[in-house]
């Protein structure tokens, strides 16, 4: 079995979430959702589990950070190309979330944007043309 990672993510409002996700390129698991949990798939081996607050709650004995008031997790997705991670931002925009959150990163052979779901969960899109890095950065 490949490994895996699974971001359980809490939302407030689970129809505009999932649809935030399918909006950035998720596709959504019929068989591990119903009306506590979306699973959200992104690639064979990575899924964000879009689970309502009173669900996520019986996880953890912590409060639910307000991720609108603080970061608890920063999450970076590869695109293959600035289009990608420029595409990807607008869709984020555009269906709820918030683009920009922070300056663009432009290095010439690294591109990064930043973004947010509706619940303020920051994502950072990235291209990069590993054999245009500089030498010195290199290993």
């Amino acid at each position: 079995m490949p490994k895996m990672i699974y971001v359980n993510l809490p939302v407030r409002d689970l129809a505009v979430a999932t649809r935030f996700y399918e909006a950035v390129g998720c596709r959504k698991n019929e068989q591990f959702s119903d009306h506590q949990a979306s699973s959200m798939v992104w690639s064979d081996t990575i899924t964000f589990q879009l689970l309502s607050h009173d669900y996520f709650s019986t996880f953890t004995p912590k409060k639910i950070a307000d991720a609108h008031a603080t970061t608890e997790v920063l999450l970076a997705l590869t695109r293959d190309s600035r289009e990608e991670v420029d595409a990807i931002v607008a869709a984020a925009a555009a269906s709820g979330g918030k683009a920009d959150i922070r300056e663009p990163q432009d290095m010439g052979w690294l591109y990064t944007r930043a973004f947010e779901d509706p619940d303020g969960h920051v994502f950072e899109a990235i291209s990069a043309d590993m054999d245009a890095m500089p030498a010195g950065m290199k290993e």
